[in-house]
């Protein structure tokens, strides 16, 4: 496989009144064509701002201070703004949580579909961007398409909205898609459709996907390789059926062992105890200590790099002999 996107130690910081906070420390991950990455973890973890620097949606007094974002060849961070509106939206789509929120309730599905087609291509004829907004609502099962382009998003079921969001990052043909917890406003049911959904058209039209959420268990089906993140830090990443099966991280560990599948039936749900710290609360050395079972002094005064774990992921944590 070729490489698509490369993320090199980025980091992005907020210029708050009361002084600058670090959101993401030194984030690095690479994403080939035709796969599919999950950046996970709790709330707070930093898995949306660094979806939403990819195409520099990250808003003021937002910014990225150093690192690289290289899609393609071309590092995505240094970019003009004029560059960036012709890649977002075209070779790069975003699908965010709320259809609802993304959709205009005012305009047709069609009216929306063709003016984003417009957008991008000018030139476009009405009947070509037409087809092009049909071919797509096909291809992601949306029945009687021609009925579908008069209708407004109310019209429509949660399921069916969020996949015309999906159609509408397919119109300009991407090659990247970033999926921003894609499923949390639908039921279990058309979660898995909409996954499945998404794992067809990546091999069908050979596209990236970067899927964010907070769900292991949709990652575990979804994509081939994770990361793993905890304030705003890469914890651990590698192949998702090794990190599924055999996490190296405590963190990690955690999160597999608050799946509902990994207690027993009348038992209480497993958790890890604590929070997530804010940004302007980050402990020294390993953000996780405070919530660790196994932590130890060196835990609490030196961060942790990525080193080899046990599974051949890479896993920050100090529990494991830095690599030579």
């Amino acid at each position: 496989m070729s490489k698509l996107l490369e993320v090199k130690d980025l980091v992005i910081k907020f210029a708050l009144r009361t002084g600058e906070v670090t959101a993401t420390n030194g984030v690095s991950f690479t994403l080939n064509k035709g796969e599919r990455l999950g950046l996970v973890g709790e709330s707070g973890a930093g898995k949306s701002v660094t979806g939403f620097s990819i195409i520099n949606l990250i808003s003021k007094p937002g910014y990225i201070a150093s690192g690289e974002v290289d899609f393609l060849g071309e590092n995505l961070a240094k970019v003009s703004d004029e560059r960036m509106r012709s890649i977002r939206g075209n070779r790069i789509s975003m699908i965010f949580q709320d259809p609802m929120m993304t959709l205009n309730p005012v305009l047709t599905i069609g009216t929306q579909m063709t003016e984003t087609l417009h957008q991008h291509n000018p030139n476009m004829s009405k009947e070509e961007a037409r087809n092009i907004a049909l071919d797509k609502l096909c291809k992601v099962y949306i029945p009687s398409p021609e009925k579908r382009l008069a209708q407004y998003p109310h019209e429509f079921s949660g399921g069916m909205r969020q996949r015309i969001i999906i159609a509408i990052a397919l119109l300009t043909g991407p090659e990247l898609i970033i999926a921003d917890e894609p499923t949390t406003a639908l039921d279990v049911t058309i979660q898995a459709e909409i996954m499945e959904l998404l794992m067809e058209l990546c091999e069908t039209e050979d596209m990236g996907l970067l899927l964010i959420t907070h769900d292991l268990a949709v990652v575990g089906q979804v994509t081939q390789n994770i990361a793993v993140m905890y304030a705003g830090s890469v914890v651990e990443k590698g192949l998702t059926a090794q990190v599924i099966a055999n996490p190296q991280h405590p963190y990690s560990q955690g999160l597999i062992a608050a799946l509902p599948q990994s207690s027993k039936h009348g038992e209480r749900l497993n958790q890890i105890p604590g929070m997530m710290p804010t940004l302007k609360d980050i402990p020294p050395g390993c953000a996780f200590n405070p919530r660790c079972s196994h932590v130890m002094d060196i835990c609490k005064t030196e961060t942790p790099c990525l080193r080899l774990g046990e599974n051949g992921n890479l896993v920050a944590c100090h529990l494991y002999p830095e690599s030579e």
